[in-house]
């Protein structure tokens, strides 16, 4: 078969030439479709980067904000005595129940009281024997004054009965105290709680002898438990800052300093009577870097026993003109903390805030923030500065309908 060449394309065929003809007009048309694909994406881009972001702000309006600080406690006796014995015997029995409230004068040990019965016995005859030999040195010396008034007798015998008078008056004297302290001894061994409160374990057992002069002498504990004390500790860091922000304007105490005291339970509930701080050591602990504080507290039902912990929440205290955002609003960068401000043509700009204490779900803010601020809260992950929004009330954003799955959770949940 004989192939035409054309003259023009040299010794390539002319159907060769067809197809690579064919392929450059496709090529051509697929670039040319790209590029405006691409024109039209970055139209798109272009015109959502320009649509405003929808975001939910908070306007700051300071405010005179109550604050409550939290420590660990431990409960403490008001005041809290040694049962002790006071004289030297055998421990008869213990009449009363181990961990039990008693009442001041309530019995709690009795000691053998035979030995001093008979103290008291023997006591009693002497001073019978002294008072009768005053009786007769004072009718001989009422006998003896007109005698020797009258000279029928010398001054040296008047002296004599004087004397012996005297002396027998001193006697008197010496076995009524002897008595006094027989009666003492004896009531001794009637051993009795001294206050009101609640007792502890026995530390003697019936039949112990019971020496004042050694260890055994202790019986027990009673412990007042109302009122009771809580007591904490404030760190020397934390007095300081507490210091600190009063000089600065940013705390200010209660009127003559009457902080009132909310006392937490181990479960979390709420103690229902409230206590007051009433004293504050002012020696520093220099083994556990802390200062005392002391809170005084009503104990009517014996709910709170000593050396329980608690947690207390010191209230009274006051930021004044206080600034306050969500904590949510507050994001971190490597320079630190900062928050999203709108201005007036609604574009976001970041700003860096200086926190301070957390308070229910927002932080104080000390440093950063001014009167009017508008601060976004929600829908900040997309922002950058600069970016144009679109504020939208925080009530608004929650009543927009929830997505499906909410639902079904709940149909699962048999509401």
């Amino acid at each position: 078969m004989t192939l035409r060449y054309a003259p023009f394309f040299g010794h390539m065929p002319v159907r060769h030439w067809r197809s690579v003809w064919q392929r450059f007009f496709l090529t051509s048309v697929a670039f040319l479709i790209m590029f405006a694909a691409s024109g039209c994406k970055k139209q798109e881009t272009a015109r959502s980067e320009q649509r405003p972001v929808e975001v939910t702000a908070v306007t700051v309006t300071p405010k005179d904000t109550p604050v409550t600080f939290e420590y660990v406690a431990q409960v403490q006796s008001s005041r809290q005595v040694n049962i002790q014995a006071r004289v030297n015997g055998f421990l008869d029995k213990r009449v009363y129940t181990e961990g039990d409230i008693v009442k001041a004068g309530q019995t709690l040990f009795l000691m053998d009281q035979k030995p001093f019965i008979a103290q008291l016995d023997q006591a009693k005859a002497a001073l019978a024997q002294q008072e009768a030999a005053l009786d007769v040195a004072r009718k001989n010396l009422a006998r003896v004054k007109p005698l020797a008034a009258a000279n029928a007798l010398s001054q040296r015998e008047l002296d004599d009965a004087t004397g012996q008078f005297l002396v027998a008056t001193a006697a008197v004297a010496q076995a009524k105290a002897v008595v006094e302290q027989a009666e003492l001894n004896l009531s001794y061994t009637v051993i009795q709680s001294p206050v009101d409160g609640i007792t502890s374990y026995a530390l003697q057992q019936d039949g112990t002898y019971l020496n004042v002069n050694q260890n055994t002498s202790q019986l027990t504990s009673v412990a007042v438990i109302s009122p009771s004390y809580v007591n904490f500790s404030l760190s020397e860091n934390d007095r300081l800052k507490f210091y600190d922000q009063m000089a600065k304007g940013l705390l200010r105490e209660p009127k003559d300093k009457n902080y009132t005291a909310e006392i937490v339970l181990a479960d979390g509930s709420i103690y229902p009577h409230t206590g007051k701080v009433t004293f504050a050591n002012p020696m520093f602990n220099a083994q556990t870097g802390t200062f005392l504080i002391r809170v005084t507290v009503d104990n009517p039902d014996n709910w709170l026993r000593p050396n329980e912990f608690v947690r207390v929440r010191v209230k009274g205290a006051v930021r004044p003109n206080a600034i306050l955002t969500p904590q949510r609003s507050v994001h971190q960068s490597s320079k630190g903390n900062f928050v999203w401000v709108v201005d007036k043509d609604n574009k976001v700009e970041p700003r860096p805030v200086t926190l301070g204490d957390a308070y229910e779900n927002d932080w104080f803010i000390f440093d950063g923030l001014r009167s009017g601020d508008q601060v976004v809260v929600d829908g900040a992950i997309t922002l950058r500065p600069g970016a144009s929004v679109k504020v939208v009330p925080a009530i608004e954003k929650r009543e927009t309908p929830a997505p499906s799955s909410s639902g079904t959770n709940s149909e699962k949940s048999g509401k």
